[in-house]
């Protein structure tokens, strides 16, 4: 299994496919992009495949994301979803996307093996969408989420970033709109992970103010605390229920204590936190011809093999 210091067991791996992005989000890149990841650089599909299949069958590994970048871009990708399902134990399989493209992708990558999906979805307005993302692609999102919906993706979740005098006066319709539609929808903290540094709290707009403003409209209830486990969403019943809202209050209401997370980035380094100063290089071994006996994970790396 992979354990920390702290002793977290971490079950839940997150595989960042690639580094692209078709969007040019201002919370998350300059306008002009950034420089992307040679070819070379990146983990193979076979590297990928493999480095998931230790996880599942050595180390307790239970549930994989693919997130990116924009993971739709990865022209294997479902090629390694199709691998991913055919584990034992199967994991459950996940994906994280700007749903650009998804319309057309959706029913394959379900075919492939895919559970579930996660969409980010800031915004309703076209205008709005156009100044964050900077990119005229409102209608491809909403598309994919009605195809992913319509494939058995479920459930579906939404996730929305609300930013201070840009969209803060959307969470009341976002919500409704998931209600509409059957979507989870779950709010997220802004975070400090934008490649220009131009993150500021007090612009954040934070948990506690988006429970406020839903509060207006909607009647929210706690749900059962025993329920949300490692998960990273603090759930809420609306009205009532059985429809949910979660909010993901990373920054005001960290939850690091039940974390079981490790991330796998695109260029095959393990990070056990988004915020991780520290990486453990997974590609290197690989090409130099490493078993697949996880012992090279050392235990002073941040997040170390044990067991197995």
């Amino acid at each position: 299994m992979l354990a920390d210091s702290f002793g977290r067991i971490a079950t839940d791996l997150r595989v960042s496919l690639t580094d692209r992005c078709n969007l040019r989000c201002s919370y998350c890149m300059p306008p002009e992009g950034l420089d992307w990841l040679p070819a070379a650089e990146q983990l193979t599909d076979d590297e990928v495949v493999r480095l998931i299949r230790v996880g599942v069958e050595r180390l307790g590994i239970r549930e994989v994301r693919f997130t990116g970048g924009e993971p739709l871009l990865r022209r294997g990708l479902a090629g390694i979803i199709a691998r991913t399902a055919q584990l034992r134990p199967r994991p459950e399989i996940s994906l994280t996307t700007n749903a650009i493209g998804l319309a057309r992708s959706a029913a394959s990558l379900r075919s492939a093996g895919l559970d579930r999906i996660n969409v980010s979805l800031d915004t309703l307005r076209p205008e709005m969408f156009r100044k964050l993302a900077r990119r005229d692609r409102l209608p491809d999102v909403l598309e994919g989420l009605a195809a992913a919906a319509a494939a058995g993706l479920g459930p579906v979740k939404v996730n929305a970033v609300l930013m201070r005098d840009l969209n803060d006066d959307e969470a009341v319709p976002l919500l409704r709109f998931c209600l509409d539609h059957g979507y989870q929808l779950r709010f997220i903290e802004q975070m400090p992970l934008d490649a220009q540094h131009g993150w500021k709290r007090a612009e954040m707009v934070t948990a506690e103010e988006i429970l406020t403003a839903l509060g207006r409209e909607f009647t929210l209830t706690p749900d059962d605390p025993r329920q949300r486990g490692s998960a990273p969403a603090e759930a809420f019943l609306v009205d009532g229920g059985p429809a949910r809202v979660g909010v993901i209050a990373s920054v005001t209401r960290p939850f690091c204590g039940t974390c079981d997370r490790v991330r796998l980035t695109a260029d095959g380094q393990v990070r056990n936190c988004l915020f991780a100063r520290t990486e453990s290089d997974l590609r290197g071994p690989l090409r130099a011809g490493a078993s697949d006996d996880p012992s090279f994970l050392q235990p002073d790396r941040p997040m170390s093999a044990i067991g197995g």
